[in-house]
């Protein structure tokens, strides 16, 4: 898995076997910075920018090889003994209003690299479908994190935050609620030459900016209703610097955008989650110390950790979920939910590339 916060690659070998999935080994692999900047100015377009992706998807299947045989060589286990590599690819540009998604990578060299079939692009058949092709992940939710009676919401905060709404008395639903960890991100990157706010240190350092808060949420796509998904296309530095007169202090501002991120998940939840008494926390940002306690404040009624306290580890839910969304297609069962991401029926996601 390698998502929207462009940081690398989480490589996880998994034991599906069991009801329970098994997590036998993980690998992280940063992107080299070249790599990082290259997929950043492919948000926008630029010319020869065809060219550009496919140099980058072949670099990019480089890498998951790589992982994949870092990962292995760990486990001591060989290619032999894997059925398949579920491998989402970089997005680049997410568009369903438009009828399509580009998540980059170059799955037959991968196949080729690694001897193991490969299943990718699991988002575009969800899209054909009507849907909007993400999120995903919630399918791997109701699987396996389920309780008969509690009703529990699953939070993944990576560089978009998306939540699955686990209610015991009606369907599984889930969305993307809005920016995670990709806005705190960039504007620490900015001005701190930093990859990401280490903990929620300098956000807590400044003080949150009440109008310039109440304009971010003014986005449309927070009040809008689910299925929605988002991502860089629409936030991005671009559209936090539309709104910011120049005179505002740097760590103020990463204050703001902790609380953008908190504020619009816990309004997520009080409008489209309604009732939920547990909320686990997956992905980078369940890290951010800051960023849980202004969740906690914002939502008292709910009681927050992090998906280990399930058997799941917090870094490594995606890479798991997308391992399993890789079995389902190996056997031909569907991916999605279509009450999530808006298809009109359940579809097999992902194109397999045959060892």
């Amino acid at each position: 898995m390698s998502g929207t916060s462009l940081d690398g690659v989480d490589a996880a070998l998994v034991d599906l076997s069991q009801a329970a999935p098994q997590l036998i080994a993980s690998h992280y692999q940063p992107y080299p910075q070249p790599l990082k900047d290259a997929l950043l100015a492919l948000h926008q377009p630029a010319p020869n920018e065809l060219h550009q992706s496919h140099l980058i998807a072949n670099q990019l299947a480089r890498e998951y090889a790589s992982a994949t045989h870092a990962l292995l060589k760990k486990a001591g286990v060989g290619a032999g003994q894997i059925q398949a590599i579920g491998c989402h690819g970089q997005t680049v540009r997410h568009c369903p209003e438009h009828g399509y998604t580009v998540q980059l990578n170059n799955a037959a060299l991968l196949t080729e690299l690694t001897d193991i079939h490969v299943v990718s692009d699991f988002r575009s058949r969800d899209i054909a479908a009507g849907g909007q092709g993400a999120p995903l992940v919630p399918a791997f939710h109701d699987h396996v994190l389920r309780h008969p009676s509690i009703h529990r919401s699953i939070l993944n905060i990576g560089g978009i935050a998306n939540l699955t709404d686990l209610a015991p008395d009606r369907a599984t639903s889930g969305f993307d609620c809005g920016p995670g960890n990709l806005l705190m991100d960039a504007w620490i990157t900015l001005h701190q030459g930093k990859p990401y706010d280490r903990d929620g240190a300098w956000a807590a350092s400044g003080k949150a900016i009440p109008v310039l808060l109440q304009q971010l949420l003014t986005e449309s796509f927070f009040a809008s209703a689910p299925p929605k998904s988002t991502g860089r296309d629409l936030f991005n530095l671009a559209w936090l610097e539309k709104h910011l007169t120049g005179h505002e202090a740097p760590e103020d501002v990463q204050a703001t955008l902790l609380a953008l991120t908190g504020d619009s998940i816990a309004a997520a939840v009080q409008r489209f989650c309604a009732g939920t008494k547990e909320i686990y926390l997956c992905g980078g940002g369940a890290h951010n110390s800051a960023l849980a306690s202004h969740l906690q404040r914002a939502l008292p009624q709910c009681r927050i950790q992090k998906t280990e306290a399930l058997g799941i580890a917090a870094d490594w839910m995606e890479a798991i979920a997308f391992a399993w969304l890789a079995e389902q297609a190996l056997h031909l069962r569907p991916g999605n939910l279509p009450n999530v991401t808006g298809a009109q029926h359940p579809c097999v996601l992902g194109a397999i590339y045959p060892a």
